[in-house]
């Protein structure tokens, strides 16, 4: 991995597979939203992100779509394609030896011995790094073990009230484990090349999983099939400017800022940003996303629902997973604001507030009405961002061209060695 290195194309292929595994929770949630499916989506999001951080970080070192390695990378995406299948079923009442908890299990295995095997690859004749992969073994073959015995304890336990508990418990402990070993394993003998890489493969896992949310609204809900409403067509509107305004919150000025903080740091510092920042920090801004995404399809379904009348309260839990969720988001992206630039925003500092603070109003509008009251308050955000961060903007910009601009420069220094002709043999 050099250090300049961007993303390549496999890794976005990867992409896709992963943030289908973000498509199928949203759609095994909203079947039934109760606390205990939540409960289970976040568990399974959070078990699914930290099999994402071992791959970034294994993105980091080894190119994943030169030699043998995409060979391997397959293998691995078909056992996360099945993982994501595997997961409607996940959690389901134990009744004999269910398939779909001992098949997440199994394809989670393989996800992590492919990772695995492909770090050993990348850190043969690296001493340093070969004595902080074996740090991480104890949670690989632990976590793995746990899953399979939250597979295959609560079929035996069927009839007893403590089956589903255990399952639950076992699911916990591996997410406490995993997240647990990323601290205590510390930042000895890592290192990330390439800041653009790292950072640019988080940016566009963000942004497929916005993506990701607006499909998820329009395939859940009544949006399809159906001729275009008024009301219909106002929530669509409404939908993709809150969505927007989201995004903007993020790769307006926080993220590029991040990006150039990464890149000024060096080493261990370096490395503790990475993992705490992007590895951490993006957890509850994903974790938002598919909240606010469950709370938009239940808004936008009695939206466009022929027999209810738009003009009635919300009913269901809409609101307050569209809100939470979009709060949830937003705090994410402040503690990794608070991480990366060691700085706080007031104007989303007061959006969060603003939104829980509107929370029992929207519980007694309509749901359009909760709906753009939402996208308001979003949009309000980003206005005042505009307004009141306009000379700092300014600054960012200017310095983010001037980098372009020298960056091109030197690309266009090197590759001037392939204009310049050969000399002619003297013989010639």
């Amino acid at each position: 991995m050099a250090p300049g290195a961007r993303v390549d194309r496999f890794e976005i292929f990867f992409d896709l597979v992963f943030v289908f595994s973000f498509f199928i929770i949203t759609r095994t949630t909203a079947r039934d939203i109760t606390g205990g499916a939540l409960l289970h989506a976040l568990l399974v999001l959070a078990v699914l992100w930290w099999s994402w951080v071992v791959h970034s970080v294994l993105a980091s070192r080894i190119r994943l779509g030169e030699g043998f390695v995409p060979v391997l990378m397959t293998v691995g995406m078909a056992a996360l394609f099945t993982f994501a299948l595997s997961l409607p079923s996940a959690f389901r009442e134990p009744r004999g030896y269910a398939a779909g908890p001992i098949v997440a299990a199994i394809s989670y295995t393989v996800i992590r011995a492919v990772h695995w095997l492909l770090y050993l690859h990348a850190v043969r004749d690296s001493p340093n790094e070969r004595r902080q992969l074996t740090r991480f073994a104890p949670e690989v073959v632990v976590s793995t073990l746990l899953l399979l015995g939250a597979a295959l304890i609560p079929p035996i336990l069927h009839g007893h009230g403590s089956a589903a508990l255990i399952r639950d418990g076992l699911w916990a402990v591996v997410v406490l484990m995993q997240y647990t070993t990323g601290i205590l394993a510390g930042t000895g003998g890592w290192g990330v090349a390439s800041a653009e890489h790292w950072t640019e493969r988080y940016d566009l896992i963000l942004i497929i999983a916005l993506g990701e949310s607006v499909i998820s609204v329009g395939v859940g809900s009544n949006l399809l099939g159906q001729a275009p409403t008024g009301p219909a067509v106002a929530a669509a509107v409404l939908g993709i400017f809150f969505t927007a305004a989201l995004w903007w919150a993020h790769y307006d000025m926080i993220g590029p800022a991040a990006r150039i903080a990464l890149h000024a740091s060096e080493d261990g510092p370096r490395v503790a940003m990475a993992r705490d920042a992007y590895a951490y920090c993006y957890l509850p801004m994903i974790a938002g996303i598919i909240l606010f995404a469950l709370g938009a399809e239940q808004i936008v379904r009695q939206i466009t629902n022929p027999n209810v009348s738009n003009w009635l309260p919300a009913i269901g839990p809409g609101e307050p997973l569209l809100f939470g969720g979009v709060i949830l988001y937003l705090c994410g992206n402040m503690l990794f604001q608070l991480r990366t630039l060691h700085t706080l925003s007031w104007t989303r500092v007061g959006t969060v507030v603003l939104l829980a603070a509107t929370i029992p109003a929207a519980n007694r509008l309509p749901a359009l009405g909760a709906l753009a009251l939402l996208t308001a308050i979003c949009v309000g955000m980003v206005a005042a961002d505009v307004v009141v961060f306009d000379e700092g903007r300014r600054a960012l910009r200017q310095l983010i061209f001037e980098e372009r601009t020298s960056h091109e420069a030197h690309e266009a220094a090197w590759r001037a060695r392939w204009h310049i002709p050969e000399e002619p043999d003297e013989g010639e």
